[in-house]
């Protein structure tokens, strides 16, 4: 299967391989800690692959257009956490539950929103070029918003959280991937590996969400109340994040596939980054995870509408 391919059906093959997953956990609860061992080095090779497929020796060529990076970071790392700020008071005052959705929604995407963007008509060329500096800003502000956001009780459980093993799944993929990129662009034959590479995306994933769901399987059956509490709150942040890359692109007078990358990153926010750190949370607190991947399944579901309805109605051709 291309990857293409891969990617159009990829929100099918994720919902299977959750289904699968809470099938296998429930009925051999045994499994559980196997698969929780194993979900991290399947993480971090997620992880590698996600870095390798950005320009992170690139910085230079991010600031070409800075008008799009300025809105770029105003939407994302100053409007939209207003908004989550927001939204966080639409739910229930549970603990795992807000922090769930503010570590996933405050920080933006930085690997799959490319592909949206190439197929929602955008400058994907720019996209890539900005996302070095998306990365490095989340990295940066994302302590800053969850201390702004969140409740003393959450902060302290933060706060006491050995977070070194989640920060190394992250830290050690992305220093081999600058390494590997090193080697990529030493010859050019080699960039054929970048976009080989770029296929296990999906497969990793799913590998991802379904250990998640074999080692989680109880906590999560327990805890499936939520998802109808958060699902709506993930819709409206879609709609919401929408309406500001159409106000931003009108306000910044864009170039219309500049405006589509406003668009598509305003409205993909980074899981995968996250997840660790939602993994590495104490018993209890197993809902955080849980959020994270619904939030996934609807972001995916509301891209695949979006590269379609994006391009005619949100911002069409001038």
């Amino acid at each position: 299967m291309t990857v293409s391919r891969l990617e159009r059906y990829q929100a099918t093959i994720y919902l299977i391989a959750i289904a699968a997953g809470l099938a296998i956990g429930q009925r051999w609860p045994i499994l559980a800690p196997i698969a929780d061992q194993a979900l991290w080095p399947i993480l971090a090779l997620l992880l590698t692959v996600t870095f390798l497929q950005i320009p992170l020796l690139h910085l230079r060529e991010a600031l070409v257009d800075r008008r799009l990076v300025i809105l770029l970071f105003v939407g994302n790392f100053v409007l939209i956490p207003g908004i989550v700020w927001l939204l966080l008071h639409w739910l229930p005052p549970e603990p795992a539950l807000r922090l769930g959705v503010a570590l996933v929604l405050v920080v933006p995407c930085t690997d799959w929103f490319i592909a949206f963007c190439h197929l929602g008509g955008g400058d994907t060329a720019r996209a890539l070029a900005v996302t070095p500096l998306l990365l490095i800003g989340q990295g940066v502000l994302l302590p800053l918003y969850l201390w702004l956001m969140l409740d003393l009780t959450t902060l302290d459980v933060i706060a006491g959280l050995n977070i070194w093993p989640a920060l190394l799944i992250i830290l050690v993929p992305l220093l081999v991937a600058i390494s590997g990129e090193r080697w990529l662009e030493a010859r050019p034959e080699r960039q054929v590996w970048r976009q080989r590479s770029a296929g296990l995306t999906v497969p990793l994933l799913a590998l991802v969400v379904g250990a998640i769901a074999v080692s989680q399987a109880q906590a999560a059956m327990a805890a499936l109340a939520v998802v109808p509490v958060v699902t709506p709150v993930f819709v409206v942040f879609l709609f919401i994040a929408t309406l500001l890359a159409y106000l931003l692109h009108r306000l910044g007078r864009l170039p219309t596939r500049s405006g589509r990358v406003l668009l598509f990153s305003f409205s993909t926010r980074n899981s995968f980054v996250v997840l660790p750190l939602a993994l590495s949370l104490p018993p209890g607190w197993e809902v955080a995870a849980l959020v994270i991947v619904v939030q996934s399944l609807v972001e995916l579901i509301g891209m695949a509408v979006m590269v379609w309805a994006g391009p005619r109605w949100v911002i069409p051709p001038s």
